[in-house]
């Protein structure tokens, strides 16, 4: 498929902006904000929640897409990226997933987080 700058200047201008744009295969849209790019705009509302939480000194240690090697006999089986990681007032390690669809490898590497590494993912 030719990207609008290929075609005509008379059919560009007829095209929608998006036009040669992939999109997401669930439809979600990429965000950014204060310089943070997001898979989607529930990653981003949901990290604008925890930014305020983290202000009000309810939760610490805020990070965002975390790697996790998931690894049986010191050997990789694959790896998992968390949307955040966070402590609670209690001191509670958490690991958060945003998501709007679960897919058959988020499943599978939600599983996996739980008997690898003992951290069962929040998902938001």
């Amino acid at each position: 498929m030719k990207t609008k700058r290929q075609l005509p200047e008379y059919i560009a201008k007829q095209l929608p902006l998006n036009f040669g744009q992939k999109k997401s295969k669930y439809g979600s849209k990429r965000v950014e904000f204060n310089g943070i790019k997001f898979h989607s705009q529930k990653e981003c509302s949901r990290y604008k929640v925890l930014e305020m939480l983290l202000e009000r000194g309810e939760i610490k240690d805020l990070k965002l897409q975390v790697k996790f090697e998931l690894k049986v006999n010191n050997e990789l089986i694959e790896k998992y990226v968390a949307d955040f990681t966070y402590l609670d007032k209690q001191g509670n390690y958490i690991v958060e997933d945003t998501k709007g669809f679960k897919t058959a490898d988020y499943k599978r590497k939600k599983k996996w987080m739980k008997t690898v590494h003992g951290i069962e993912i929040f998902e938001s």
